[in-house]
């Protein structure tokens, strides 16, 4: 049976990534991953976020972290829905981060992201080579819960 990944990106923070977040959901569902994305890769949601009450939106990407069996985030734009997202899946629900972070992109990753020894951090330039570094990261060791 394939894991269930949670993808998480930049909504509120910024939508110039939304065609990277579906390639690199595209990706991994390519390769036989359920992956659960929702509004981060939606073309239709813009800066003002997702149309849904923001209660409604808690509970549902809290149900989709919860389910998940580990959480893939890119991080180059700064959110704080995403570093929330980051807590929740480390410290309550105890299943693995994995972080995509373009170094060239933004100034710095978050220390508080960064500075998780429990987080593996893919720091890249390269669209192919960090998908190859993903794909080794979640084959190589057991993420699944």
């Amino acid at each position: 049976m394939s894991a269930t990944i949670y993808f998480s990106g930049a909504i509120s923070g910024g939508r110039a990534d939304v065609a990277h977040y579906r390639r690199i959901v595209a990706a991994l569902e390519a390769d036989g991953y359920r992956v659960l994305a929702g509004s981060v890769t939606s073309e239709e949601i813009g800066d003002d976020g997702d149309p849904l009450e923001p209660a409604a939106i808690f509970e549902r990407d809290m149900r989709w972290v919860e389910e998940a069996d580990l959480l893939v985030a890119e991080v180059s734009i700064p959110s704080t829905g995403v570093g929330y997202e980051i807590a929740a899946a480390r410290y309550l629900y105890r299943i693995p981060v994995i972080c995509l972070w373009r170094p060239g992109f933004s100034k710095r990753c978050s220390a508080m992201v960064s500075g998780d020894s429990g987080i593996v951090m893919i720091a890249y330039d390269d669209f192919d080579a960090m998908l190859a570094r993903l794909r080794d990261e979640l084959s190589s060791s057991s993420r699944a819960r």
